[in-house]
């Protein structure tokens, strides 16, 4: 089977090595062959991809007799490429750019929530800046912004002060920062509790559970710095039990899925659930339509089954027949981000030291903000810019792996949280 897969960041490395491992693979067709380890693995596409030509992607496919696509980031998703791109000899794996309203926008998804009795945070949407103020200040303590549309997994703040709240405020309904996407903006009440991300597959009826993984949003150790789109992973989550995993299928996954049909929408493809687990129980902070960035990469080297199967299972309503097998053993992702993240990432500097890590047994590294120079070196060119993933007998054996791996790689004004998974 010929694929195409959609993307270029760690995410999408990521699935295409998985892509790549399968036997069914015919060959792998690849949309950003600036990053190298896609060009490593892949056929460029010789079309342009974007929303305004899609029918030039819907093109190749054909020609190129594409049976899979595989689309990895939100904003395809909630652009309508699965629509446009889905035939009667084409499968997509990715949800309808219905089905992905429920992350491109935050007040749809929480006015969803309070409509089939999911819990989670209580909140109010604003579009005018005033009464926003007025009412983040009749606060006690500030409380959690989110821009209401995408914003490539920065567009939440979590205020120390008053005039920090005032400031996103500003910068979102004035359309500084993120345009479209802070028009409106959603403020919730401030939870309390560890947060883990459980991801899941939907066939249109079943819902097969993944293993867990726990994000790391902050920039700097303990949690402190500024939101990124996310410093390293590890899974499974030693935060969340069978128990409380019972609660989550049952309160959150089952009714969100339940109340999409409600809306007459058949969602196939990733479910990706961001919960905090309060002294209440388990509640929805966000709801992604993708492999969250970096959890995918902290879940697919543990991935045993084959992928293309996978895939096929979610997109033809068969994930009942089959039984996705994973290591035992747990796994740890470090990204390592450019000088500048999370505001205004350096592009241009050498990086060195990737083959050495490559070489530790049992590490893989995820290229995402990569590119090669004129004299085929790695340079940076993005934020994240690669994720070094280490799996290990125990979570320290792989803590101690990942880091290993990572003191290998250098580059000028390198970031890289040191608790990740510790």
């Amino acid at each position: 089977m010929n694929v195409l897969l959609i993307g270029g960041g760690g995410r999408e490395h990521a699935l295409a090595k998985a892509i790549a491992d399968s036997p069914k693979l015919g060959r792998l067709h690849i949309t950003h062959p600036q990053n190298p380890g896609l060009a490593k693995l892949g056929t460029p596409v010789d079309v342009p991809v974007g929303k305004a030509e899609i029918y030039r992607l819907t093109q190749y496919c054909d020609k190129h007799k594409i049976g899979l696509v595989v689309i990895g980031p939100e904003n395809p998703l909630a652009e309508g490429f699965a629509d446009a791109l889905a035939a009667k000899d084409r499968l997509v794996f990715g949800p309808n750019q219905q089905a992905a309203t429920l992350e491109a926008d935050k007040v749809w998804a929480k006015q969803l929530m309070r409509g089939a009795s999911i819990p989670t945070a209580e909140s109010r949407d604003f579009t005018n800046l005033d009464r926003a103020i007025a009412y983040v200040e009749s606060r006690e303590e500030p409380p959690v912004l989110k821009a209401a549309g995408l914003a490539a997994g920065k567009g939440v703040v979590l205020p120390s002060a008053m005039d920090e709240a005032v400031a996103f405020l500003t910068d979102c309904l004035g359309g500084k920062k993120f345009g479209d996407a802070g028009r409106k903006v959603l403020i919730e009440e401030r939870l309390s509790g560890p947060e883990v991300s459980v991801l899941s597959l939907v066939d249109g009826r079943n819902i097969y559970v993944l293993e867990t993984a726990q994000d790391h949003k902050r920039l700097k150790d303990n949690d402190d710095g500024p939101n990124t789109g996310g410093m390293g992973a590890f899974s499974p989550s030693t935060r969340i039990d069978d128990r409380t995993m019972d609660i989550v299928q049952r309160e959150i996954l089952v009714p969100t899925i339940d109340a999409l049909k409600r809306e007459g929408i058949d969602y196939r493809g990733v479910l990706y659930a961001g919960l905090m687990l309060t002294p209440a129980g388990p509640k929805v902070l966000e709801y992604n339509v993708r492999f969250g960035d970096p959890e995918c990469q902290a879940i697919f080297p543990r991935l045993k089954s084959d992928f293309i199967d996978i895939c096929i299972a979610t997109c033809t309503g068969k994930l009942s027949d089959i039984d996705i097998e994973f290591d035992e053993r747990p796994s740890c992702c470090v990204v390592l981000a450019s000088d500048g993240y999370p505001e205004s990432p350096k592009k241009g500097d050498i990086i060195s030291g990737i083959p050495d890590a490559e070489a530790i047994d049992d590490v893989v590294v995820y290229h995402a903000g990569t590119a090669l120079d004129e004299k085929g070196n790695f340079v940076t060119n993005g934020g994240r810019v690669l994720s070094v993933v280490a799996v290990g007998d125990t979570p320290k054996a792989a803590n101690t792996k990942a880091y290993e791996a990572a003191s290998k790689i250098s580059f000028a004004g390198m970031q890289m949280r040191t608790d990740i998974g510790g």
